[in-house]
């Protein structure tokens, strides 16, 4: 690799992290298979790395997780209730006034491929 900016290793500190990014946005156009490319993709990498390891995003609760996957399948609630077993009861969980029964859980996990570890996690209740 030619004229870097800077010396490819591990980032340890926020000043690399920042000079890393940066180096990422100059590269961000460089042509498939060649050194810049190369390079770019080992920034990411390290970037990658150093963001896992700096600023870990936490699991949401699993009301969050059923929200976020309902928008990415393009579900409604509706759609929710052969797993929830009527609206009233998708409405109170979406609505954080119950948690999932052990029902609930195993048919999302079933029906929808939802992961066991999330949905038994410790929901966000509102109060009573």
């Amino acid at each position: 690799m030619r004229d870097l900016d800077m010396e490819l290793k591990i980032i340890e500190t926020e000043e690399e992290y920042n000079n890393a990014i940066t180096r990422i946005d100059e590269l961000f156009d460089a042509k498939k298979g060649s050194q810049d490319a190369k390079e770019l993709d080992l920034l990411v990498l390290l970037v990658n790395k150093y963001e896992l390891e700096n600023f870990p995003i936490d699991e949401p609760d699993p009301i969050e997780y059923i929200k976020i996957r309902m928008e990415e399948m393009g579900l409604k609630a509706s759609d929710l209730v052969p797993y929830m077993g009527n609206k009233g009861n998708v409405s109170r969980v979406l609505n954080r006034k119950r948690g999932l029964s052990i029902e609930m859980i195993r048919n999302l996990h079933k029906g929808l491929g939802f992961p066991l570890d999330v949905l038994v996690s410790e929901p966000k209740l509102k109060p009573a």
